[in-house]
């Protein structure tokens, strides 16, 4: 029986599609709002993921300073959108658990996070200067790839690049599972994130199946960024135990908030030990034989 023929997705103009999606989503206001911060931050987490999977395979080291800028972009949106999610979720915790609330009202940090912002006629002067910040660097990056080397990319080297990304997310798991970190769930969370997004260019290998773990890592990602944003939470209302400052109300809405993290992580093994159970091959989760990759045309 002869090998089945495979062809990878390009890679390069995906790249400059992520980009080009982001820029216009920055130009539709003077600001952009949540839904338009939240999709041009999961496309920079997708172009960053690309370029952790392709750019050790290029001839030039472009993919190195466009890693940072991209990195820089989620990095300056992080803030406005972090905020926002903090104060709906106090909101929710509130509405749940009135009597602890009612207990905190001279919190001022939480109060302050919980309250909703006055709508001024005018984006400060902060945040106009962080999307012109954005707006450069999404420039500059754009500009970039025109010169990316992505024709001389060796397939099998990808597919060899996309096994290390699974084993370093193995590794990670097997980490948090033996000893939960917060830090070391959220980088558990990225570099599944990278291998999900990294996944995109080949379903070709075997579709059914590779759309399936993708939905398993969807699954997983998303209870682990609910944890983290309640780990984030904890710290911008500033909860420290042991903490002597402490009143009960406090260390509640603190038990509150822990219960819920156990609950995002319960809802999270059951995915990643189907994904990264010990001994496990790539190849083996996606279902993958013997193929004969052919190479894009350039």
């Amino acid at each position: 029986m002869e090998p089945e023929i495979i062809r990878i997705r390009e890679i390069k103009p995906v790249l400059t599609e992520y980009i080009s999606k982001s820029r216009e989503l920055l130009k539709r206001s003077a600001v952009p709002d949540d839904d338009a911060v939240h999709d041009i931050r999961v496309f920079m987490k997708k172009t960053r993921a690309i370029l952790r999977l392709t750019g050790t395979l290029m001839e030039n080291d472009l993919y190195d300073r466009d890693l940072k800028s991209l990195k820089m972009v989620g990095q300056i949106m992080s803030k406005w959108r972090d905020t926002s999610v903090q104060r709906k979720t106090l909101r929710d915790l509130r509405k749940k658990y009135r009597h602890v609330f009612s207990k905190l009202e001279s919190n001022e940090k939480i109060t302050n996070l919980i309250r909703k912002p006055v709508k001024a006629e005018e984006p400060d002067e902060e945040k106009k200067a962080g999307v012109a910040e954005i707006d450069d660097l999404l420039n500059k990056t754009y500009f970039r790839i025109r010169f990316y080397q992505m024709q001389t990319i060796n397939q099998s080297d990808l597919i060899l690049n996309l096994e290390q990304s699974f084993e370093n997310v193995r590794k990670i798991y097997l980490e948090c599972r033996n000893q939960v970190m917060p830090e070391q769930v959220h980088e558990f969370r990225k570099r599944s994130k990278d291998l999900l997004y990294q996944l995109y260019f080949f379903r070709s290998l075997n579709p059914a199946v590779i759309k399936s773990v993708e939905k398993r890592l969807e699954r997983m990602t998303m209870n682990l960024g609910k944890y983290n944003d309640l780990y984030q939470l904890l710290d911008a209302i500033g909860y420290v135990y042991p903490g002597q400052s402490n009143i009960p109300a406090m260390d509640e809405l603190a038990i509150r908030i822990r219960d819920k993290q156990d609950l995002y992580l319960s809802k999270t093994w059951s995915d990643a030990y189907k994904c990264f159970l010990p001994g496990t091959k790539l190849a083996d989760l996606l279902g993958i034989t013997i193929f004969i990759i052919e190479k894009p045309q350039s």
